[in-house]
This record gives structure tokens, C-alpha cells and sequence, in this order.
């Protein structure tokens, strides 16, 4: 058991130590973030965060404007006791 517990403390230490702490910069010769065909500028990243109005459209607060009786359902049935 000690050893599996020596083996995991081994192997989180050692995948926490693998991330890079430097800034990302794009590659050489390319640029950040692409500008989009037809655009005059690339859109900066606060612009690419937000969410597009087709992404989070807005919310109806009246949910039932129709409201009619419930008809008879032949499946709903009660649970059977065993």
C-alpha cells in the first residue's frame, strides 16, 4: 500500500512540474490571431471571449403563454409493487 501511495505521490509531483511558465508568442513570422476575411483588423481577444448573440440568445421569461389541459396518457401508469 506504501508503495502505491510512494508511486502516485511520485507521479503527481512529476506531471505538476510539466507546465511552461514563459509567455505564449505566436510562431515566427505569423502573426497572434488572424484577421478574418473581410475585416480590417484582427478583433482583439476580449472581442473573440464574447459570446455571439446566435451563441447566447435572450431569454423568454414567459414560458407558457398556451397553457392546456393535460390530456389522458395510457402509458402513465402507476408503478407496480414487486
Amino acid at each position: 500500500m506504501t508503495r502505491r501511495l510512494a508511486f502516485g505521490l511520485a507521479l503527481v509531483m512529476t506531471l505538476s512540474a510539466c507546465g511552461g511558465r514563459q509567455a505564449l508568442k505566436p510562431a515566427a513570422g505569423a502573426s497572434a490571431i488572424p484577421t478574418a476575411r473581410g475585416a480590417a483588423a484582427p478583433q482583439t481577444p476580449p472581442e473573440l471571449m464574447a459570446p455571439s448573440p446566435q451563441s447566447r440568445p435572450e431569454r423568454n421569461a414567459e414560458l407558457l403563454t398556451q397553457s392546456r389541459e393535460r390530456t389522458v396518457d395510457p402509458f402513465d401508469l402507476p408503478p407496480q409493487g414487486q
